[in-house]
């Protein structure tokens, strides 16, 4: 009986993987290990790759940021930053007036990258930046214009 360098669990003297944490015991059994991890990873990447249409978004399939343009990347880190902002400040004014606060919202997660993915699938295809942020525009702007109105 040999004992496994990893977890010193007590093995066959054949036994090419120890059974407690799998480590293989052998040169040819780390190869197999390997090679299979590599086909794993390659058949991940080649099914990930087939999700991406195109869109800067991806459309309803994730785009890691490091293969978003420059471009893309502000345009993203803004929509977040403009979102949240306006749902904070909406936040701030629901005790003083809280019916201008609802378009605030509505527009603040309007503007929220994830939302052009999460309305991509019932709609077909994701919204157009532009569109985007029209519905942002005319919810702040309601927002706003029942804040003058009502404050």
């Amino acid at each position: 009986m040999k004992t496994c360098p990893r977890c010193d669990s007590s093995l066959d003297d054949e036994a090419r993987y120890c059974v407690e944490c799998g480590t293989p015991q052998t040169e040819d059994a780390a190869d197999e290990l390997n090679e299979f991890v590599q086909r794993q990873a390659q058949q991940v990447a080649a099914e990930s790759e087939g999700g991406v249409d195109g869109d800067e978004d991806g459309g309803s399939g994730f785009v890691p940021t490091e293969e978003l343009t420059d471009r893309e990347q502000l345009w993203r880190r803004g929509c977040y930053v403009l979102g949240y902002g306006t749902i904070v400040v909406a936040l701030t004014l629901v005790q003083n007036n809280p019916l201008s606060a609802l378009p605030l919202i509505l527009a603040g997660i309007a503007i929220l990258p994830p939302i052009r993915r999460l309305t991509a699938e019932p709609l077909g295809s994701p919204l157009k930046r532009e569109v985007m942020a029209g519905i942002y525009a005319v919810f702040a702007l309601i927002g706003i214009a029942l804040f003058v109105l009502l404050g």
